[in-house]
């Protein structure tokens, strides 16, 4: 159970760094030269991190 809470603050951290990721778009101007091309970055990590806690805890609740 604790895996599936791992795995929903993983989720969660990939939303939140997406929705700031829009919303420098929105805002334009110097935040988003300064932070959009930084926040994609951090949002491609954050999904890399949580593509392989959910790969982890499939292979673990499976018995392996």
């Amino acid at each position: 159970m604790s895996g599936f809470i791992v795995v929903g603050i993983a989720l969660a951290a990939v939303v939140l760094i997406l929705a700031a990721g829009l919303s420098t778009l929105w805002v334009g101007g110097d935040v988003q030269r300064r932070w959009s091309n930084r926040l994609m970055r951090y949002r491609v990590l954050a999904q890399a991190i949580a593509i392989l806690i959910v790969v982890a805890v499939v292979y673990f609740a499976r018995g392996h």
